[in-house]
């Protein structure tokens, strides 16, 4: 016999180490359907049953709030497994046995597997799983997965186990929850899981309320039970209702199952109470991001970064330029080629600081710190009418925009994505970081660091204020709840944390191989020819050049009405990093010494700090603005965040640049 087994269970939970112990080397690795989530499945056999375990994507719920929950509710709903493996962590069997519920109210027969048998005996916690079965109305088995304790009692629940059942809830909510079924038995429907549906009705599930195709007069009925349901729990928002009663569910059950012998205080408790502090937690936070930043762009990465320029300019440049005098090569060639490694490498140079910036953003990633400046962002966050969660993409903007816009989708509601997606490219990805680094190095040598904190700072505080300013606009009575786990605190793993930084570096590597040297190479013909085709003897008359100076005035208000800049930022639109190497092709710089050289003529510290200003805060890359658009499915959304964009730069910029003729 042959038969299908779901495994279900938090992130966290000791799903994959289950999955490992039970199929061992019997596994295929894949990705599911559609998507680029792992999808990896498995078989045993036990007493001439032959089992297919398929291990589901780590959720928190049966919601389709992300991609990870949509894969995993789309597998239990559309392909009928035959029991549901639900795995506990013991430890934390409140938040955990959340979704042991919502899997209960789909009729499919279940197994729970209390998994961290040797961390409960160890932190003096006991469970009475005879009771806990008895109130679940569901076998439950403690386990080991890590050590493999308590592997027989499973297997033979998961072979033996043929109960179906669905879990009653107090006497009001089973009322309502009968008039909503009431009501979907009124729609075309297939009778499968009529508990888990009517449940997703009631917390206004909108993509099986909209399935239905509910009449008006069926909606009106159903939004009065939702008022109803809400008024019986003391709750304004129908989610939080459903999440209450499910909770006092919950806690009714750990009351009557669960003892501990002590609360011991945690190390992470203890950490938690200085930096996620009401006070104490925002400023330990900038604090943080303010040392980062000094280490980064002081002596230890300044003097990286004079490693790398020496090789690049003195080695590299030198060594090729002789090569090419000996071959008697062509003089545009040798040009192009110089052009090519001055524009490389003035990117490159900023490489060792880098990756000493994506080596703080991993540690505080892989240590749970990150969650921690999400939960203190809720604060702030919520007075714009978003909240904490929306903090995790913004974060993630600080690698890249792309993968940020992507994350925008574990936000709730179509007006939190929208606004959020418009505040990501305020956070300084790190395609912007060779801008900064250059011009602070050139104009704020002595207090670089500071410079480049103030910029990361700035983007924060802009997004937040546009974001303000959309809240009382454009995306009125946008809000949602915020729950999120704070994961205990952990000292990074070396390997996983040289991976983070490498993926993360080898990004900017690809980019600076491919975007950056094709730019660099367009650059340089544009700067060489007219309109007309002829070598123009001065770059100014190059078509860059004139195109420039028609831009040029544009610019003039914020500092730097010169045609160099304008065409630098245009060519920011390809990559941020481009603005860096297009400077040097058109001042001809061939080292990063001779373009800070130029840059000095070009610039006053006013009109460097407005420039940088303006690289923070306009429109993102191409990649970026093309993710946007199939995110959002929208070109109109697109084009209007552009210009949203472009105007707070310009705002920003010319702020920026008045109040630095003020100061400096």
């Amino acid at each position: 016999m042959n038969f299908k087994v779901a495994l279900a269970g938090n992130p966290n939970s000791g799903k994959t180490t289950l999955f490992n112990r039970l199929t061992g080397s019997r596994q295929h690795v894949g990705n599911w359907p559609g998507v680029t989530i792992e999808k990896k499945e498995g078989t045993f056999v036990v007493e001439e049953h032959e089992i297919t375990l398929v291990d589901l994507p780590g959720i928190y719920s049966m919601s389709v709030y992300s991609m990870e929950e949509i894969v995993a509710r789309d597998f239990i709903m559309n392909d009928h497994p035959d029991l549901i493996l639900n795995i506990v962590d013991g430890t934390n069997i409140e938040r955990n046995l959340y979704l042991s519920l919502q899997l209960k109210e789909l009729g499919i027969p279940m197994v729970i597997a209390v998994n961290m048998l040797d961390e409960l005996k160890l932190k003096g916690i006991a469970i009475d799983l005879s009771r806990l079965s008895q109130r679940l109305d569901t076998p439950v088995v403690a386990i080991s997965a890590k050590s493999g304790s308590g592997m027989e009692e499973l297997i033979h629940q998961l072979v033996h186990n043929t109960k179906s059942s669905v879990l009653c809830y107090d006497d009001q909510t089973e009322d309502i929850v009968r008039q909503i079924s009431d009501i979907r038995e009124e729609c075309d429907h297939d009778h499968v899981h009529d508990k888990f549906y009517a449940m997703k009705m009631l917390e206004d599930d909108e993509a099986i309320v909209r399935d239905l195709k509910l009449s008006a007069n069926q909606q009106t009925r159903l939004q009065q039970l939702q008022q109803e349901f809400c008024r019986q729990r003391g709750q304004t928002e129908i989610d939080m209702a459903v999440a209450d009663m499910r909770y006092s569910v919950i806690e009714q059950v750990v009351r009557e199952c669960v003892s501990a012998k002590t609360t011991l205080t945690t190390l992470s408790d203890r950490i938690d109470a200085v930096v996620t502090h009401r006070f104490f937690g925002i400023p330990v936070f900038f604090l943080i991001l303010f040392v980062m930043f000094i280490v980064t762009f002081g002596p230890l990465g300044e003097g990286l970064k004079g490693i790398v320029e020496t090789l690049i300019n003195d080695v590299l440049a030198v060594g090729v330029e002789n090569l090419l005098h000996q071959m008697q090569v062509s003089a545009w060639l040798i040009d192009l080629v110089d052009t090519v490694i001055g524009g490389v490498g003035s990117v490159l140079s900023f490489m060792p600081q880098i990756l000493l910036l994506f080596l703080f953003l991993s540690v505080l990633e892989d240590s749970g710190y990150m969650s921690r400046a999400a939960f203190l962002m809720d604060g702030m966050l919520r007075k714009i009418g978003l909240n904490g969660k929306a903090f995790i993409p913004m974060l993630m903007g600080f690698g890249c925009t792309v993968p940020a816009v992507m994350a925008s989708r574990v936000l709730e509601h179509e007006k939190d994505r929208r606004m959020t997606i418009l505040l990501i490219p305020f956070m300084s990805c790190g395609a912007k970081l060779p801008v900064y680094a250059l011009f602070a190095g050139v104009f704020f040598p002595e207090h670089a660091g500071i410079a480049l904190f103030c910029m990361y700072v700035l983007g924060i505080v802009v997004a937040i204020g546009c974001g303000f300013l959309l809240r009382h606009t454009v995306f009125k009575d946008a809000g949602s709840t915020f729950i999120l786990e704070l994961p205990p605190y952990r000292i990074p793993s070396f390997q996983v944390t040289m991976n983070h930084m490498w993926q993360k570096a080898k990004g900017f590597l690809i980019k600076a191989g491919t975007i950056i040297f094709s730019m660099t190479v367009l650059l340089w013909l544009l700067t060489t020819l007219t309109f007309t085709l002829q070598r123009a003897l001065d770059p100014a008359q190059s078509i860059l050049g004139q195109i420039g100076q028609w831009i040029a005035p544009l610019l003039t208000p914020l500092g730097f009405g010169n045609w160099q800049s304008a065409i630098a930022l245009i060519s920011g639109l390809i990559a941020k990093e481009s603005v860096v190497s297009s400077m040097a092709v058109m001042v001809s710089a061939d080292s990063t010494e001779a373009l800070a050289g130029v840059l000095q003529t070009m610039f006053t510290p006013a009109s460097a700090a407005a420039f940088m200003t303006f690289v923070l805060l306009y429109v993102p890359c191409v990649a970026a603005l093309s993710v946007i658009r199939s995110e959002t499915g929208s070109w109109k959304f697109t084009l209007k965040s552009m210009g949203f964009q472009i105007a707070v730069a310009y705002i920003g910029a010319f702020l920026v640049y008045h109040l630095g003729l003020l100061l400096f």
